[in-house]
């Protein structure tokens, strides 16, 4: 909302409230319809961010400016952490330079939609006992969000 002034150094509150690009995606807002131009960008953490341009032009190239940054500084994801309980855990999400070329993020990111799409498809195939409650029910709504999400 402020100014951006260079010289001048951020401070706590701008590093705690910066918005990290890695893994993010935008797009344009097809689902929020009370102002024009309007583009969402979903991070890595799983917030959703609206931002508005002046003109079509503008966000579409926001957009674009945006999802090429976030390519480059979104390296392919560690497995997720393994432990002894069957808790479902989000893979970890590295914010540093990719080293695939444009090509191979792309082969890169179209198999991993379809390993995802299948994974959902087959996660939704066995949803869990209506009688089950708590921790694994919770679990399953977790991995489907994330599905889902990805």
């Amino acid at each position: 909302q402020d100014e951006y002034k260079p010289e001048k150094a951020l401070s706590e509150e701008d590093l705690k409230n910066a918005v990290s690009l890695h893994h993010a995606l935008a797009s344009k807002a097809t689902d929020y319809e009370k102002k024009p131009n309007v583009l969402k960008l979903k991070t890595a953490d799983w917030r959703v961010l609206l931002f508005q341009a002046q003109s079509q032009e503008e966000m579409q190239t926001w957009i674009n400016k945006i999802n090429c940054v976030a390519a480059v500084f979104s390296a392919p994801p560690f497995p997720a952490a393994i432990g002894s309980q069957k808790k479902f855990s989000r893979p970890l999400l590295p914010a540093t330079t990719t080293k695939l070329s444009q090509d191979e993020q792309l082969k890169s990111h179209e198999a991993k939609l379809k390993q995802i799409s299948t994974e959902l498809a087959e996660h939704r195939s066995y949803p869990p006992d209506k009688k089950l409650k708590g921790k694994e029910v919770d679990d399953y709504k977790l991995k489907d969000h994330y599905l889902e999400f990805e």
